[in-house]
């Protein structure tokens, strides 16, 4: 292997950290390659499918070089970058990616503004997203922000659902709200659009930290409205 690519580990437990190796896991048809970038440990994703090359990323958070390394020596051709949200933690390389790769964006109409690059694409809930031959349904999530979207993508093999849910749900609970009224309509469409939605098999691959797993969360979902945070 050349001693300059970028080492990537298909050891794939869905814990990464700042500075560390990305780390890929292969689905059917095609690979997700998870990688933290930047001070606040974001998550960045790069989904290729294996037999088209189109590819496609999930916030391009921080740190352009490295994200720009990974899809030059991963992505065939990289056809779609999605931002989840409209946080700046979440699009710092959106501009230097989108110039680098001449790749559309994409984003939910309400949060679309505060974006530095106005998207070629507006999502809203119910849309899907095409990645050569993955397909991708796009969930409105509201609360953390107005324009906050999941991703969710179904195993054509196992049937297995992979949720990439940027800050509206994490380990241990939802994402981080202003008031109590945001609280309660996020927890509500996490709820009814991801729980109700999902065995417990799926897998939620968050903004920032490790995946966990909708069986995992679902028995605290009680909790986390009693507490309401």
């Amino acid at each position: 292997m050349d001693e300059h690519l970028m080492a990537i580990d298909d050891d794939y437990t869905g814990a990464v950290s700042p500075g560390s190796a990305p780390a890929r896991r292969t689905i059917s048809n095609g690979t997700i390659t998870k990688m933290s970038v930047g001070p606040m440990d974001n998550n960045a994703y790069l989904i290729v499918c294996s037999t088209t090359g189109e590819s496609m990323l999930i916030d391009a958070a921080n740190e352009a070089p490295r994200l720009a390394q990974l899809i030059d020596e991963n992505a065939p051709r990289l056809s779609l970058i999605v931002t989840t949200h409209q946080h700046g933690d979440h699009w710092q390389a959106l501009e230097d990616i989108a110039a680098g790769t001449a790749s559309p964006t994409a984003a939910h109409s309400l949060d679309a503004e505060p974006l530095p690059v106005t998207p070629d694409r507006l999502l809203k809930d119910g849309d899907s997203i095409d990645v050569g031959e993955l397909t991708f349904d796009v969930i409105h999530l509201r609360g953390h922000t107005p324009g906050s979207i999941a991703l969710a993508h179904t195993d054509a093999k196992d049937g297995v659902v992979h949720l990439f849910t940027g800050d509206s749900l994490f380990p241990g609970g939802v994402g981080k709200t202003s008031g109590p009224e945001n609280f309660v309509q996020l927890l509500d469409d996490v709820t009814t659009k991801l729980f109700d939605r999902f065995g417990d098999d799926a897998i939620v691959y968050p903004g920032h930290g490790k995946d966990t797993t909708l069986g995992a969360e679902r028995p605290h979902l009680g909790e986390w409205r009693e507490r309401g945070w």
